[in-house]
This record gives structure tokens, C-alpha cells and sequence, in this order.
């Protein structure tokens, strides 16, 4: 089931929104949260909800091992037992073909056979949801929650279950312990705001990009050098909008319900390095990043040969994260080699002006996606050619893509973030939302088309 879809909007959530406010206590608010967030998992392929379900009892269990634990040891022992399950999962599923097909490349006589797998949907999300909780509770900064419908609300939540934000525990763990309170006129609007502007993203922007990008991708092969550069340019524009339009949705969505899900983007085309694109695109990402794996890796404080090395396994491993194939791993390592440029030479030369940093920095990341969207390191490398090299080819891009790129790289200049906009109930309000609800809805068209994340 996806946001923008017929199902979403005209049953699914009004009936949960209807039946959720009706409810009484926190517990019956909780069993409704986690059988809709299951219905809504279900509604894609419900055989892997059994999965879904599996990885959050692994992880609720083995976090009341670890606080009953008496010792350090033991503690860190149940942790180590609950992340090698999870990502165990997760391995054979996203990444079994992916070495299958490297220890061919090495052995071709001795390599296992690929099998058929379906790549559950959503599963590297709720994945570091499993993690993050387990090691916060192994490190103290959480305790387990007894009550097991609390804490599959937490892990099924259907707002943010198949493509983030990357949601920990103790980020929501109030807003669970408080769900049974009267409805909030703040979060209200909010929620409503933020739903209706992550929609006009959706539908109206990044799907309206993608009717020029995608054909121009498909002869990749054939496009000219001011083809590709609309087409580099285009899916850059139509990437964030997309995953941002996502983002402002979940939060809208968790904002309806009561829960306050943290923010995901924040003007990431502003940045003026690339350290800054970081801290602005996929926040919850780059944090998980951060706190689970570059600092337990040693961070920055072992010296700089060290710090180089945690650098480019955290954006390595955050790159194959994405998928199982060696442009995102590449596209990882570029942002390592990157943030370990802007390291050695941060201090050594003087700071570009505002406007020049971000030219430059929205240049390395629109290089970036260039890897990051190509199918392959040869479809990258060509694509990489023409956007440096002269090619007249045989496919040029329309000039409505041209129009689109003016637009949206304007807009993500100048136009503020649903952050920045203090949404709320008075009747101009209204007006707008249902405006913005039926100007978004006459772009769907029938059309139910994904979120660019639903794949990893």
C-alpha cells in the first residue's frame, strides 16, 4: 500500500484515523496501531509479515534479557545475539546473490547457485529499528519496554515502516507512553499540513520529473551531453522531492496519530560542503551512521589514518545499505573520499563564499546520484563520460525537463521546508489544505505510482 493511492486515502486512513480516536485506553490504541501497521505491511505480500513479526519478537525478547543480565558480558552478549539474527535476515535476503555472484567472479567452479528471492519490502528500515533498540538498551540509554504491543507499535508503525525515517526508540518513547491523551489541535494541523505538502511533492514534482528522467535513462546509451546533464539535474531534483515528499508524509501521518517523528530532510541542496549535505539529507540515516557504526568504529578519535578508515567503511556500508549492487557501494565510498577531502583540506584554504560552497557542493552530489541511479558501473561510467565529454548522441532532452530543473532548483533555493511552516486550524488554513489535497490529487491521475525508497 503506498500513501498516494486510492486505498490509502479514501479507506485505510480515515477508518484507522476514525476507529483510533474512538478508542479509550493506551493499550487498545496500541493493538490498533500494530494490526494496521501489519494490514498495511500485508497489503504488498502479507506471507512476509511472519517475517516483520519474527525480527521484532527476536528484538523484544532479547532487550528483556539484556536489562535482566547481571553482568556486563552478558549484556553485551544477548546484544550481539539479537543484531547477528537481524542481520542475518537481512543478508540472505538483500545481499545472498549479490556475493554469490562476487564468489563467481573468484571461484566460478565453487560458488553457490543464486536463488529466486523476493526482497521484503521496507526491511532495511525496520532492520536498524531492531538494532538501534537493542543497543540502547544494552548501553543503558533506553529501557525495555514490557509491554509487547507497545513495542510492535513501534516497530510496525505504519507511517514509517517501509521507508523511514529511521525512527529509534527513545525519539518516540514518550509519545507511545502518552498515546491514550485527547486529540492535540497542534498536531492536528501539523499532521494535516505536512501530509498534504509531502503529497504535492509526491505526486505533483517528483512524478511529474520522472515522466522526462525515466525515458531519457532508458537510452542512456544515446544521450547527448545536454541531455544528460537534464537527466543528472532531473533525477537529482526528482530524488529529493520524492523521498522528502515521503518523509514530510510520515511525519504528517505520525503527527495524526500522535506521535512525533523527528525530521528527515533539511534544505539538503543548500549545503555548503559536503559534511553540511549530511547533516541536512536522510537525517536519520547519516545519524544511525553516526551512532551506531562510525563511533563505535572509533569515530575521530584514534588519529587521522583512523578516522580516513572509519570514514569510508561508514559511507561504504551506508552505500551498500541502499542495495545490493557496486554503484551503491562506489556512490558510498565517493561521499567517504569526499568528507575526507573536505577533512584535510577544510583548514588549508579559505572558505568559498556562501552562494560558490553551494555550487559546488550541489555539483559533487549531483555526481554523486549519477552513480547512485545508474544500473550498473558501466551505464555510471558512460553516464559520467558524456556529462564531461562533448556527445551530440541521438536523444536529446525535452524542453520541459529544462523548465522543470529552472523550477525545482529555485525552489530548493528559496522555498522553505514544511519545517519552517507554522501549519494550524484556522479556517484560511483549511482552504489551503483542501486545496492542496485536490490540486495533488487531480496530478495522481489514477496513477499509484511508488516511493523511489520503497526498493531498499
Amino acid at each position: 500500500m503506498v500513501f498516494n493511492s486510492h486505498v490509502f486515502l479514501f479507506a485505510f486512513l480515515p477508518s484507522l484515523f476514525t476507529m483510533f480516536w474512538l478508542a479509550r485506553s493506551r493499550q487498545q490504541r496500541y493493538v490498533l496501531l500494530t494490526v494496521s501497521g501489519y494490514v498495511f505491511y500485508g497489503y504488498w505480500n502479507w506471507r512476509f509479515c511472519f517475517l516483520l513479526l519474527f525480527s521484532s519478537l527476536v528484538s523484544f525478547v532479547v532487550a528483556l534479557l539484556i536489562q535482566r543480565a547481571p553482568t556486563a558480558a552478558g549484556r553485551r552478549g544477548w546484544m550481539i545475539t539479537a543484531i547477528g539474527i537481524d542481520l542475518s535476515i537481512l543478508g540472505f535476503f538483500k545481499y545472498y546473490n549479490f556475493f554469490v555472484s562476487m564468489l563467481h567472479l573468484v571461484s566460478p567452479g565453487w560458488s553457490p547457485t543464486p536463488l529466486d528471492i523476493v526482497l521484503p519490502i521496507g526491511i532495511s528500515f525496520y532492520t536498524f529499528h531492531t538494532i538501534s533498540y537493542v543497543v540502547d538498551v544494552a548501553a543503558g540509554r533506553v529501557r525495555a519496554t514490557p509491554n509487547i504491543f507497545e513495542y510492535l507499535t513501534y516497530v510496525s508503525l505504519f507511517s514509517q515502516l517501509v521507508a523511514g525515517p529511521i525512527v529509534r526508540f527513545r525519539q518516540i518513547e514518550e509519545d507511545l507512553e502518552h498515546l491514550d491523551r485527547a486529540p492535540r489541535e497542534d498536531f492536528m494541523a501539523r499532521g494535516i499540513g505536512f501530509f498534504v505538502v509531502g503529497l504535492i511533492k509526491k505526486v505533483a514534482v517528483a512524478d511529474q520529473i520522472a515522466e522526462f528522467v525515466n525515458p531519457l535513462l532508458a537510452a542512456h546509451e544515446s544521450l547527448s551531453t545536454p541531455a544528460a546533464w537534464m537527466a543528472a539535474l532531473g533525477y537529482t531534483l526528482q530524488l529529493y522531492y520524492d523521498f522528502s515528499g515521503y518523509s514530510d508524509m510520515a511525519v504528517g501521518l505520525g503527527q495524526l496519530f500522535g506521535v512525533r517523528i523527528p525530521q528527515n530532510f533539511n534544505t539538503p541542496y543548500r549545503a555548503v560542503s559536503v559534511g553540511d549535505f549530511w547533516r541536512r539529507w536522510h537525517m536519520s540515516l547519516s545519524t544511525w551512521l553516526r551512532d551506531y557504526l562510525y563511533i563505535p568504529l572509533g569515530g575521530g578519535r584514534r588519529g587521522p589514518a583512523r578516522t580516513n578508515v572509519n570514514l569510508l567503511v561508514t559511507m561504504g556500508l551506508g552505500g551498500l545499505w541502499h542495495g545490493a549492487n557496486w554503484t551503491f557501494v562506489v556512490w558510498g565510498l565517493y561521499h567517504g573520499v569526499l568528507l575526507m577531502a573536505e577533512r584535510l583540506l577544510g583548514t588549508r584554504w579559505p572558505p568559498w563564499p556562501e552562494p560558490l560552497a553551494r555550487a559546488r557542493t550541489f555539483l559533487l552530489v549531483v555526481l554523486g546520484w549519477v552513480l547512485f541511479r545508474s544500473e550498473s558501473l558501466a551505464m555510471a561510467l558512460g553516464w559520467l563520460g558524456r556529462l564531461v565529454g562533448y556527445e551530440a548522441g541521438s536523444e536529446g532532452a525535452p524542453v520541459a525537463l529544462l523548465w522543470w530543473v529552472i523550477a525545482g532548483v529555485a525552489a530548493v533555493n528559496f522555498v522553505p521546508e514544511a519545517w519552517d511552516i507554522r501549519f494550524n486550524v484556522r479556517p484560511r488554513w483549511a482552504v489551503a489544505y483542501a486545496l492542496g489535497f485536490v490540486a495533488a490529487y487531480c496530478f495522481m491521475n489514477g496513477r499509484h505510482s511508488v516511493f523511489l525508497y520503497y526498493q531498499f
